[in-house]
């Protein structure tokens, strides 16, 4: 390849476009690669070159050699550290093709980075360090870009200047390499020698590699054939934005994500499975005829139905699935690990739901074997098989059959991170098997028979801090003043419903759900219903309360400090804790996460139950909940 006819970097945008990264493990040489990529294929100019000589003599590693690196790690952090931290993208093209490369992170700690630049990538290029072979972070980037659905990857062996470029070390690790992918479904795995410090192999093939005969790295990304993979994909639409500027336009704004669409075609909203077809295709450079994939469009109808952001619009012969609850795999990115039960909100697409858990856990996967290991919960960066169930259903395809379509996030209700990423494998068709049966009678016909406001109070607080006696004590009163009332109190559910479950975090997790499942049931009786768990942590309250209309759900913080709690230790089980006897105990070897904005606090210190209990009462009272005064049953 003529080389100096090649390479004017120019910004200009190509439906031929490759998108890779680079992976792999810490110190392969990621950012050096790209480094020296653009460096020879002039892609930097005079001035940024100079500057990186400068850099290099800063923060450089190559002794008195430009440090490539430092062209794509732009952070403070990653030049002191010399390591990635963020995703850097690079845009370039070549008189063939035009490539978006995004350099990711090895180290563990960043995985989310890495698995992030994954999610866009059509190829990735895997560096492995010629001295090192294959690592454990090499398998775990390897398997989450099979799960991302790179289906064509180049182990780029690198260092091999390290090695003296010696052909049986480079046949020992990809033969390593290719026995541990054999099972991730790459179509292709390409395996080329190089030096990303000297430029071995980069854009041209190398003398000190001769007995290597293949492509070099950019003959191969030019040549490899990407677009037959999205050839033949449904149309799919998922709305971004609603755009109505008067009364007489209503567009619907997204970008196309597979498939085409035209003016006339007959469409369908399968959440609501309401019809409709396309009046008018508007861009801002005026209307079209027909919209491919990847175009940014607003689509006009013909009928006025109820379409929202995160609706997807599809052809009626070409539906995805709708559901509410699906199987996939999941890549945890927290440092909390996850917890089966527990209250998440999730963005499938552009849709968002405020409310929905990981139900169970099928797996973990080992990704040295691939094995599948059981587990209750993940950690940090594993991977694992589940099932998720979400408040409302959502549309979307099977990750393998639409990218765009079939993935997902997992969002921590109360500080908003991204926790988790997933891929859905298949909806869980018992979903849709199962309707709400309508009922003749509901909870305000209910409520009316008692004369009452149903709703929950919730006891929340240390073990010891005097929830059950007040809560007892609020109960006996209700009823002397003839509301119907029902207590349920932790200690008494691990008698019989909840006597399955230990103390762990998941386990609490599921004791509070169930509680709060019945606690539902019974507000939809009519009933009062007092809760006195310990209920250590914020999402599960939080939980519970969404399960009931706004109003409904009373929390109560029996503020005790954990020493008075210890000193009294009313059922011995403090002592316990502290002697190891009792694992996972509230406030010694697990945490508790007091209440926020709780609707009732109770400070309990110098205080009678009594008097705390009649506390209770008057706030139930202003809430309108119950009337001050004595009552007889009508």
């Amino acid at each position: 390849m003529d080389t100096d006819a090649l390479r004017e970097l120019t910004f200009t945008d190509s439906k031929d476009q490759l998108r890779f990264i680079t992976c792999g493990s810490v110190d392969d040489g990621k950012s050096t690669l790209i480094g020296r990529f653009l460096h020879d294929s002039k892609a930097i100019y005079e001035d940024q070159l100079q500057a990186l000589a400068r850099d290099s003599v800063k923060h450089g590693t190559t002794g008195d050699d430009i440090d490539f690196a430092l062209l794509v790690d732009g952070l403070e952090a990653e030049r002191e550290q010399g390591i990635t931290i963020d995703v850097a993208y690079r845009f370039f093209t070549t008189p063939r093709r035009s490539f978006m490369v995004a350099d990711t992170p090895g180290h563990e700690q960043y995985t989310r980075n890495m698995a992030t630049g994954a999610s866009n990538a059509q190829l990735a290029v895997i560096l492995i360090d010629a001295r090192k072979g294959v690592l454990v972070q090499t398998k775990r980037h390897s398997y989450i870009c099979s799960l991302l659905g790179i289906r064509h990857v180049v182990v780029a062996l690198n260092k091999m200047d390290l090695v003296d470029y010696r052909k049986e070390v480079f046949d020992r690790i990809v033969d390593d390499y290719v026995d541990f992918a054999s099972n991730l479904g790459f179509t292709s795995i390409a395996a080329i020698p190089i030096s990303a410090r000297y430029g071995d192999n980069i854009i041209r093939l190398s003398r000190n590699t001769d007995w290597f005969h293949g492509p070099c790295l950019l003959d191969y990304l030019e040549s490899i054939d990407i677009q037959s993979e999205t050839a033949g994909l449904p149309f799919r639409f998922p709305v971004q934005w609603v755009n109505r500027p008067n009364l007489d336009f209503r567009g619907y704004a997204g970008t196309v994500v597979s498939g085409s669409i035209a003016v006339g075609d007959e469409i369908v909203i399968p959440a609501s499975g309401r019809n409709s077809r396309v009046k008018q295709i508007v861009t801002y450079d005026g209307d079209l005829v027909r919209a491919e994939a990847g175009d940014a469009v607003t689509i006009t109808l013909t009928d006025e139905i109820d379409i929202g952001r995160g609706d997807i619009i599809a052809k009626p012969t070409e539906r995805p699935e709708v559901a509410d609850q699906f199987a996939a795999h999941l890549i945890w990115m927290d440092q909390e690990p996850m917890v089966p039960g527990r209250s998440y909100a999730f963005r499938i697409g552009t849709q968002s739901i405020a409310s929905g858990s990981i139900t169970a856990m099928k797996y973990r996967i080992d990704v040295n074997t691939g094995a599948h290991v059981a587990a209750r919960t993940l950690s940090l960066n594993e991977i694992g098989f589940c099932n998720i169930a979400t408040v409302l259903p959502a549309a979307f395809d099977a990750y393998e059959a639409n990218r765009r379509t079939g993935s997902f996030i997992v969002i921590d209700r109360d500080t908003n991170r991204t926790v988790g990423a997933g891929m859905i494998a298949f909806p869980l068709r018992r979903a849709a098997n199962i309707a709400w049966q309508p009922l003749s009678l509901g909870k305000k016909e209910r409520a009316a028979l008692k004369h009452q406001r149903p709703c929950i109070i919730w006891f929340t607080g240390f073990s010891g801090a005097g929830k059950s006696t007040i809560a007892n004590l609020v109960d006996q009163k209700l009823f002397a003043m003839s509301y119907h009332t029902m207590l349920l109190d932790g200690d008494n559910l691990r008698h019989g419903l909840n006597r399955d479950l230990g103390f762990t975090e998941s386990d609490r997790v599921e004791n509070i759900r169930r509680a709060g499942e019945v606690a539902k049931l019974m507000v939809d009786s009519g009933l009062l219903v007092i809760c006195s768990f310990i209920s250590p942590y914020k999402a599960e309250r939080d939980m519970v309360r969404d399960l009931v209309d706004d109003g409904e759900f009373i929390e109560v913080f029996v503020d005790t400090p954990i020493g008075e709690c210890v000193r009294r230790d009313p059922k011995g089980l403090y002592a316990k804790a502290k002697s190891g006897t009792i694992k996972n105990f509230t406030g010694i070897d697990a945490p508790y996460e007091a209440p926020s904005a709780p609707e009732i606090h109770l400070t309990t210190l110098n205080q009678q139950p009594e008097r705390l209990a009649d506390t209770v009462l008057n706030c139930l009272a202003t809430r309108g909940i119950i009337v001050p005064a004595n009552r007889t049953e009508n």
